[in-house]
């Protein structure tokens, strides 16, 4: 990759995590049930990216060998949403994004396995790093304490959100990423079509703005952007790099609903970023 490319890359890159890392603060704000934010989110966003598409002449059919994939992996992103939701709303923002943040360390070890190529002896590394600053972060192995439960959430969130990015890589290479991440949320929307019951019973008019914003800066902007960066970027190394997702969403939490974190998830976060700079220094060598 050339020094100029890579450094356009790492930019628009940033510019993906940026967006998405406002998932955290906008998450733990709207008090909503989460099965239904996740809905709605998918829903005000699949229609965007797909009014969007159409402007543009995007094509949004897929080839019959590639929709089983797209599906599954649209089952995962929902997933995914969803546990991390649940995540922040037991834990902080700091706590749910730094737990969420191991799935470069699934990706590192699930990629050779599911796309069979080789297991590089620095991904095991950083995923060790990694790994030791969840430890740093972790305040009690007590399932009663909820902080704990929500990490446990995280993990489970970044477990689902590997194994989609990985399905997608393959795709990302042949279609257009508004289509692709139009069709994933299509998915999301039909298996959470059941949620509209809690339409009824929900203050969804109060926190409109907020769902919008989740729908569009997040969602429809910033998840586009990072799937596109999978067409640039190994999963791992794209995965590796939006690690400064913690940082950017702990900022936006101190600004908005004035949360600290403590010193310990501070020196947690601190380790588990350092992996972002070793791999970003090391793939602009390659």
């Amino acid at each position: 990759m050339r020094q100029k490319d890579h450094f356009k890359n790492i930019i628009e890159l940033n510019f993906a995590v940026l967006f998405v890392s406002t998932s955290g603060v906008l998450g733990k704000y709207i008090d909503l049930p989460v099965p239904l934010t996740i809905f709605l989110r998918s829903v005000i966003a699949g229609a965007l990216l797909f009014l969007y598409g159409k402007s543009k002449g995007y094509k949004f059919k897929l080839a019959s060998q590639d929709r089983i994939s797209l599906w599954i992996g649209g089952a995962f992103l929902g997933a995914h949403w969803i546990t991390y939701f649940y995540s922040l709303k037991l834990s902080n923002v700091a706590i749910a994004m730094l737990s969420l943040y191991t799935f470069p360390v699934m990706t590192a070890l699930l990629e050779p396995i599911i796309l069979k190529r080789k297991l590089l002896r620095i991904h095991i590394l950083l995923g060790l790093i990694v790994l030791f600053g969840i430890y740093l972060i972790a305040p009690s192995t007590n399932m009663d304490n909820q902080y704990f439960s929500g990490i446990c959430l995280g993990l489970l969130s970044a477990f689902f959100y590997s194994l989609r990015n990985i399905l997608l890589k393959r795709n990302a290479e042949n279609y257009n990423q508004t289509a692709i991440m139009f069709t994933q949320l299509a998915v999301v929307s039909v298996l959470l079509l059941p949620t509209i019951g809690y339409l009824n019973n929900s203050d969804v008019i109060d926190f409109l703005i907020p769902v919008v914003s989740l729908a569009v800066l997040t969602t429809a902007i910033g998840h586009t952007l990072f799937v596109s960066s999978l067409k640039k970027f190994s999963i791992t190394s794209a995965s590796l790099i939006s690690s400064m997702q913690p940082v950017y969403g702990i900022i936006l939490a101190f600004i908005f609903l004035s949360e600290s974190p403590r010193l310990n998830t501070i020196l947690g976060g601190l380790v588990i970023i350092s992996t972002v700079i070793i791999e970003s220094r090391r793939i602009s060598r390659a």
